[in-house]
């Protein structure tokens, strides 16, 4: 029966195919469903997800006002208990997500969950239950689906086969409970390949790598450089051997940093660790006090100084020369430098230990390679360093910008505080009025209008600090108009979200400006208002009924948004397509708008309940329903997804998904218009 749906299924997808030439059912995710005796009366229930490539499954535990998270539900009865909850055999990575603005845990390629059960009865019963989980790529999520599934007990032995399989699979096979169950392994691949992940890596690595040559100009590290190219010139004897004891300094200091990036991987990879890091209170309140007490340091108000014996124990074995003294000289480099390096570190392990893997490894070989390769080159040709400029104020001019920049990241800590437990103190207004005095006060100081304790007088202005003041200046005129409402998209991930916004005068302005125009009145109360909305001040509905009766009314064509509340690229398409002025003003006079939420979880009257045509189960809520609507008449469960139609159910244009191009969107849109006047 399986296969034959399947089949089926297979056949229609391409007739629909050949005729439409684009959409599809999508099922990236496929489960598997295994047995395992762990002891006497003891068993493993094994679940696995096979994740198609560039796809990923939500983990088990998302932070509140995140995406759907993969649950599982099993029916208890008098047969057996539960031990436990439900366990990941492998942690999923956990990666930042700027649409919900949070670390979020997922699984790609595979997936696999153990589930302990204690079996009380030695007669056969059947354990169901099943699995409600959310699957997307880079340019689209799909809805909440469910799995269910059926496991066969007898006296501790189990067999699990899918619940659609169960009708027509005849006897299934059951271990006698003295005959040892076979046990069941779970293997999991990586075949990745050069896929986003790898990309953002190689992002991170030269993040990192810049922040180890920001690092280099600091007053800790600068002035050592002629320090250590001379104990490479006074120790070795022979230049076969100073070149060899330069390349173990500079190998050395990779080694330390790496060191403490593996230390952090090691400890990040479970997401519980990684979750604790980037959402708790507890550490991003000690995180950002700890980042405010270091701009105050490179302001000049105190001094951080670490214990002095770590570097005086370090520095007498350095004494003895040889391989030994290079690697002891490399460590003296590190201990001395963290007082004016560890924001820039702290920045990148915080960073690193919310992505995961081998993320901190990579951001701490980045930055100890930029670290390297200068000491290094200047170790084994010592005469380069008559080149570089001299030790002198600029340098404190260095430290005195990199503590503006981490007073203004040390904002993140408090917003991620702010937004996990729903303070609604941080709004995008201050927190963008707390950048614009921070950034401003930069670029004064760049001007040489602002003078610190430790600085030199500013003669003049120099060219490199003219244009760095040019670009500070230029950041602050970008940011001044999100005050006001512009959604700064290239910051969107770093700013606290839109609606957070206390005064949009963009909005005013263009509700304005709209006033006297047709605004597509409604022609009745919208179903469901209460809880669902559309974007930019768009009125409509979200039930269909009520949209085909009032486009019938008004004679308008019907502009159908299939939309999901978990759905990131839905938001990304309201923020960049629909926010045109040109594209607002079409959906508000020519179009009846209904936005048909396929993830929402609200119950129907038993009235409106309804039977799949395409899967013949029960839609029993408001997405349930509406997404069996979209699998049903266009064969695809993709969002967002367009439709334009007239009220008789005929398609106005071919409808279209993610797609950020807003001149093809308002084509789209007009070829619906002409369409409907033509018939």
């Amino acid at each position: 029966m399986q296969k034959m749906k399947l089949i089926l299924l297979s056949f229609a997808g391409f007739l629909f195919f050949i005729n439409s030439g684009f959409n599809q059912i999508l099922e990236p995710v496929k489960w598997e469903f295994a047995k395992e005796r762990s002891a006497p009366r003891e068993l493993h229930l094994i679940i696995n997800a096979t994740i198609d490539e560039d796809w990923y499954l939500y983990g088990q535990e998302i932070p509140d006002g995140g995406p759907i998270p993969t649950f599982f539900h099993i029916d208890e009865t008098e047969h057996f208990e539960l031990i436990g909850s439900m366990e990941d055999l492998k942690s999923p990575e956990i990666k930042f997500d700027p649409f919900f603005n949070m670390d979020l845990p997922l699984f790609s390629n595979e997936a696999g969950f153990r589930q302990k059960v204690k079996v009380l009865t030695d007669e056969e019963f059947i354990i169901t239950g099943f699995v409600e989980y959310m699957s997307c790529d880079d340019e689209r999520c799909l809805p909440p689906q469910e799995k269910e599934f059926k496991y066969l007990i007898n006296a501790g032995a189990v067999a699990s086969v899918d619940i659609e399989q169960t009708e027509e699979a005849g006897p299934v096979e059951v271990v006698p409970e003295d005959k040892p169950a076979e046990e069941e392994s779970v293997v999991f691949t990586d075949e990745n390949g050069p896929s986003a992940t790898e990309r953002s890596l190689w992002i991170f690595f030269f993040i990192a790598f810049a922040g180890g040559l920001a690092g280099m100009l600091t007053p800790c590290v600068f002035p050592m450089i002629p320090m250590t190219v001379s104990y490479f010139m006074q120790k070795q004897a022979g230049r076969l051997n100073s070149v060899i004891n330069a390349v173990i300094f500079g190998l050395s200091i990779i080694a330390v940093y790496t060191s403490l990036g593996l230390l952090v991987s090691l400890t990040s990879v479970g997401a519980g660790f990684a979750n604790l890091l980037t959402s708790h209170w507890l550490p991003n309140l000690i995180f950002f006090l700890l980042f405010v007490a270091f701009a105050a340091s490179f302001f000049g108000l105190f001094e951080i100084v670490l214990p002095g014996n770590l570097a005086t124990k370090a520095d007498r074995k350095v004494e003895g020369g040889g391989y030994i003294g290079s690697f002891f000289m490399a460590l003296t480099l590190v201990i001395v430098s963290l007082s004016c390096v560890g924001p820039i570190i702290g920045a990148l392990l915080v960073e690193a230990a919310s992505g995961g893997g081998s993320q901190p490894v990579v951001g701490m070989f980045g930055f100890s390679l930029a670290f390297a390769i200068p000491f290094t080159l200047l170790a084994i040709f010592p005469s380069w360093i008559g080149k570089l400029p001299k030790s002198g104020g600029w340098m404190n001019s260095v430290k005195i910008v990199l503590g503006f920049i981490v007073l203004a990241f040390s904002l993140r800590f408090l917003l991620t505080i702010d937004q996990v437990y729903q303070i609604g103190v941080l709004s995008r207004d201050i927190y963008l009025s707390i950048w614009i005095v921070i950034f401003s006060l930069l670029g004064l100081y760049l001007l040489g209008k602002i003078k610190f304790s430790n600085d030199s007088d500013v003669t003049h202005i120099g060219v490199p600090r003219l244009f760095l003041a040019i670009a500070v200046f230029s950041f602050v005129l970008y940011l001044i108009p999100g005050m006001f409402g512009a959604p700064l998209k290239s910051l969107s991930s770093m700013l606290p979200a839109r609606n957070t916004h206390s005064f949009d005068i963009i909005s005013i302005i263009r509700d304005a400006e709209l006033s006297g125009t047709d605004h597509g009145e409604l022609c009745e109360e919208p179903k469901y208002a209460d809880f669902l909305n559309l974007p930019h001040g768009l009125q409509g509905y979200f039930d269909l009924e009520q949209a085909l009766h009032c486009a019938r009314e008004q004679n308008k064509p019907l502009f159908i948004d299939f939309v999901g509340h978990g759905c990131a690229n839905c938001r990304v398409m309201e923020a960049r397509v629909w926010s045109d002025p040109r594209v607002l003003q079409r959906l508000r006079e020519e179009y009846i708008i209904v936005a048909l939420y396929v993830d929402d979880r609200t119950s129907l009257p038993e009235d409106e309940w309804i039977t799949s045509e395409f899967d013949g189960r029960m839609k029993k809520t408001i997405g349930s329903k509406n997404l069996d609507y979209q699998i049903t008449n266009f064969n695809t469960n993709t969002q967002p997804y367009y439709v334009l139609m007239d009220a008789d159910g005929n398609l106005l244009n071919q409808p279209r998904g993610y797609n950020l191009d807003i001149e093809a969107f308002i084509e789209f849109l007009d070829l619906g218009i002409e369409n409907f006047r033509r018939n």
